[in-house]
Order: C-alpha cells, then sequence, then structure tokens
C-alpha cells in the first residue's frame, strides 16, 4: 500500500467521507507538507482501495441541482488493513531521500558564493516552510491529540534542519 493510499484509508477511517472534503482535510491539516496527495489524485486513489475492497460507497452527498458526492467509507478489510499498515509505518526506520544530501555529495563542484547563496535560499525556504506548518497547527488547535502529533512531529523535523543550516552555514563561514 502506497503511502498516499494507507494516508486517505486513515482519513475515511476516521470518519466517512467525499473526495472534496477529503481534500479539505488535506489542506487544513498541512498533510501535504508530508505527503504527495494532489487534488487531481484523490478520486484515482478512492478507485485503487475501492477495487481492493478496502473502501466502499456508503452514501452520496448533495441536494437540488448539486450534483451528488460519492461518500466513501473503510470495509473491514479496510479497517483491519490501515491499522495493520500505520502500525507498520510508526515501527519502521524507513530510508529518507532528502535532494539536499545529493547537493552536498557533490559539494566540490559548487563555486563557495554560489554555495552560501543556495543555503540561504535553503533557509530562507526553511523559514518559510516553518511557519506555514506552525500557522496551520495553530489553526488546528482543537484537533484530536493525534493530529496534533503530526504537526509536532513536522515542526521538530524542521527546526532540526534549521539548526543543522545554522550550524553547517557557520562552519563554511569559518572555513572561508
Amino acid at each position: 500500500m502506497t503511502r498516499a493510499e494507507l494516508t486517505l484509508l486513515g482519513l475515511l477511517v476516521e470518519r466517512p467521507r467525499h473526495g472534496y472534503e477529503l481534500d479539505e482535510v488535506i489542506t487544513a491539516r498541512g498533510m501535504r507538507e508530508w505527503t504527495e496527495i494532489g487534488f487531481s489524485s484523490i478520486y484515482y486513489l478512492l478507485g485503487r482501495l475501492r477495487d481492493r475492497g478496502l473502501i466502499t460507497e456508503v452514501a452520496s452527498a448533495g441536494t437540488g441541482r448539486a450534483k451528488a458526492r460519492k461518500v466513501f467509507g473503510p470495509t473491514p478489510e479496510g479497517r483491519r488493513v490501515c491499522a495493520e499498515e500505520a502500525e507498520a509505518a510508526v515501527a519502521e526506520l524507513r530510508p529518507v531521500f532528502p535532494p539536499v544530501l545529493v547537493g552536498l555529495a557533490s559539494q566540490p563542484l559548487i563555486p563557495p558564493e554560489r554555495l552560501r547563496e543556495a543555503l540561504a535560499a535553503r533557509a530562507a525556504a526553511l523559514d518559510d516552510r516553518l511557519g506555514a506548518v506552525r500557522r496551520a497547527a495553530d489553526a488546528q488547535s482543537d484537533a484530536p491529540a493525534f493530529v496534533r502529533a503530526i504537526f509536532d512531529f513536522s515542526l521538530h523535523q524542521l527546526a532540526a534542519e534549521q539548526q543543522w543550516l545554522t550550524e553547517y552555514r557557520a562552519t563554511l563561514e569559518g572555513d572561508a
């Protein structure tokens, strides 16, 4: 199961939703900071989950002239698979492949001034991302503890990178 599928399945285990509502929750919780689910892929992923018997249409939402939206919820098998996959995702330490490491591996090829500029750009982008995640977390202050834990984890990761970046830039300045 892909991370995107598990993310959507988990949101449907919380409660049945239609595609637009899934997009709203993903946006409100800042989930696009850590998962690659675009609006255009939600219905594709819902179809895959449905075809695998993990979700089913439980209702249609819409009134009057509004097009009815299919509301999906988990099947018993979907709940079981979601719990199993979520537990594995929490327990397993999986490698990540941040592009910054690829760039650092080729750092000797980057002229020193260009490297400083690139690191300054990364620092600015990191500050922006921290601010965006903090704003999203503040907007979800009444969210359940597990949602707050996601924000907290993301903020700690960003803060750790910010600290590393500050120290690394100082080391480079010392070498200059």
